[in-house]
């Protein structure tokens, strides 16, 4: 079984000897799918963590069939595709729990957002999925709040105190207070995708769009967004493309512009941490961080300066 080496890579990066043992079982895991669902698997898309391939069942279906590392991530999203039910994201066939895969409606054609050239008009096309995707959250779940977020980011300012990679101390602290007063002041909780972004919209025939790969969490819709806004931008005029898909999805969706923009802040500082290593860190994500911050003191004054 040959795998791609950046697979390989990813896999035992973040998941160490446990990656090991299972890229080791991968090819009986795989057998064992053929065998259960009578598939005939092709060849993988280009994977990151988990291993993704497009199938075909005996009777001629296409599906999707997906075997995942970690189990608590597995569950996360199965319990998720199990409360969206097919509404705006693609569907859950079936999935066997022990050996943690998940077998999928396949989505076709299957382009992604990514490939729409005109940024609004994907932005609304994305509009479009959200709206689709609301769901309260429910009274009892496994998955995680955006509290494990604000979580994480403490993590990180008790083993970086003085900053980690671009960002400062201060950028820390203050994403940190944000944090911590969004969750202080909540709005309605909803079940969110929980990586909603451009590589994970998918087309399904005739300028309309689904969901897949969802990680799950349960949020405000605003914070559901931010990744959105992080990717695909330009190197240059970025923060025109962040203003603007704001004021298009407050508008077609009518969420609260100042909330949004101060989980854009917290959040933008999280994502950039987690993209640091000895020597390097995503770049775009950075700047983000400014052009958040410049987009709510635009509007509302200094960002930790509310009534």
């Amino acid at each position: 079984m040959e795998l791609q080496k950046k697979f390989i890579s990813n896999v035992r990066l973040y998941f160490k000897d446990q990656g090991e043992d299972w890229l080791k079982k991968l090819p009986n895991v795989t057998d064992y799918s053929k065998q259960r669902w009578a598939l005939n698997i092709l060849e993988p898309y280009s994977l990151s963590i988990n291993y993704v391939a497009p199938a075909f069942k005996d009777d001629g279906t296409q599906v999707v069939v997906k075997m995942c590392i970690s189990e608590q991530e597995f569950l996360d999203e199965l319990e998720t595709l199990k409360l969206f039910n097919g509404k705006g994201i693609a569907r859950l066939i079936d999935f066997d729990r022990e050996n943690r895969i998940l077998l999928l409606e396949k989505i076709s054609p299957g382009h992604t957002l990514a490939e729409v050239k005109d940024d609004a008009d994907a932005c609304r096309f994305a509009a479009n999925v959200i709206r689709q995707l609301v769901v309260p959250a429910p009274d009892e779940t496994i998955i995680q709040t955006t509290k494990a977020r604000e979580k994480s980011l403490r993590n990180i300012m008790d083993t970086h105190p003085n900053g980690i990679g671009p960002i400062s101390k201060t950028m820390l602290e203050k994403a940190l207070s944000l944090f911590t007063y969004l969750h202080n002041t909540p709005k309605q909780r909803w079940l969110l995708h929980g990586d909603f972004h451009h590589y994970n919209i998918i087309e399904s025939g005739n300028n309309t769009w689904t969901a897949i790969d969802p990680k799950g969490l349960i949020g405000e819709i605003e914070y559901d967004l931010i990744q959105y806004l992080l990717n695909k931008l330009p190197e240059q005029g970025a923060n025109q493309v962040i203003e603007k898909r704001v004021a298009i999805f407050t508008k077609e969706l009518s969420l609260d512009k100042e909330r949004l923009l101060l989980w854009g802040y917290c959040h933008t500082v999280l994502a950039t941490a987690w993209t640091v290593d000895d020597e390097s860190y995503n770049h775009s994500f950075f700047q983000g961080i400014e052009i958040f911050e410049k987009l709510y003191k635009a509007s509302y004054g200094n960002l930790l300066e509310r009534d």
